[in-house]
């Protein structure tokens, strides 16, 4: 369960007088019903972005509020794992079975690229976005997209990484979670089926499975991940757990330093950082796979955001 430094606080406000006010963010934002979401991403200030499996929308919403709307209205589309680029005022969205990657202007919701990945089918599931390029894991093939970005943000052609190693493995869920190191020289990513976090060289592909010792990760859940210096959060959707790993300096090798838990928790699938607090979408994928993978969650199925504080 949640870790919450109760008694520590008892203490402390004593020595600390009266506690200025606060803004208290909402433990749980409401999504649309039927929304169908799988990735999130946190914008300027406390903005955040959620996308629709079932057909491409984003909702915009502000975590210290709870308030939000739908932001991106479109269809034929699909939105899986997404990023913020900021710095370039940016949304890159994995497309899932569309094979493509879509990023909108985190202003307006316009189109600023579609970009073809792969042959429809391929599914593109999450991203990692760098100074020099945004990278796609393929989830039932051996591959990571990378999607070059220029100095002045020209956005380049795209080319496939083969993974080689632990990480390769197909057959079922694989390649899922990814994000890259500070200086983007490393790609980290979660395999679902096996289990495992690996490290993947993006010049090379070769992947090296990150040793967590004595500790192990849920085979078959492994979701979103969020990496912050050398710290991994790890969902595992179905086990409902958010699993909080300490990487090594090298990264190759990491501790389990949390499981967390919660009451709220139904099948998430992603995770964001928002300074001391983290940001969780419910999925909901025990009542049904949205389509092409099947038929959805029954009508008129709620949906929600999870705000907890970090472990």
């Amino acid at each position: 369960m949640r870790r919450i430094g109760f008694l520590a606080s008892l203490l402390v406000l004593p020595l600390l007088g009266a506690p200025a006010t606060a803004t208290a963010f909402p433990a749980q934002i409401w999504l649309p019903d039927d929304f169908q979401p799988e990735g999130i991403a946190i914008g300027p200030g406390d903005t955040f972005y959620v996308g629709s499996l079932k057909d491409g929308d984003i909702f915009r919403g502000d975590l210290s509020t709870g308030e939000g709307s739908l932001w991106i209205d479109v269809s034929d589309r699909v939105a899986v794992g997404m990023e913020a680029d900021v710095a370039r005022n940016r949304l890159w969205v994995a497309g899932g079975p569309s094979g493509r990657a879509f990023v909108y202007d985190l202003t307006t919701g316009a189109d600023v690229a579609s970009v073809a990945l792969d042959a429809p089918g391929a599914l593109v599931n999450d991203v990692a976005v760098t100074q020099r390029a945004a990278y796609f894991t393929s989830t039932f093939a051996p591959r990571i997209y990378k999607v070059p970005i220029g100095k002045d943000g020209t956005i380049g052609t795209p080319s496939t990484i083969t993974v080689t190693g632990p990480a390769s493995a197909v057959g079922g869920f694989g390649l899922n979670g990814i994000k890259a190191s500070p200086d983007g020289s490393v790609l980290v990513v979660n395999h679902t089926a096996l289990g495992i976090l690996a490290t993947v060289d993006p010049t090379t592909g070769e992947s090296v499975e990150i040793d967590l010792g004595a500790d192990s990760l849920t085979p078959e859940t492994l979701d979103g991940l969020i990496l912050r210096g050398h710290t991994a959060w790890v969902v595992e959707n179905f086990a409902n757990t958010l699993v909080e790993v300490k990487l090594a300096p090298d990264w190759s090798s990491g501790v389990v330093v949390s499981r967390t838990t919660d009451p709220l928790f139904r099948v998430p699938t992603t995770v964001a950082a928002h300074g001391s607090r983290l940001a969780l979408v419910n999925g909901r994928f025990d009542l049904g796979f949205p389509p092409p993978f099947g038929p959805g969650a029954p009508p008129g199925t709620d949906f929600d955001v999870v705000v907890i504080d970090k472990p």
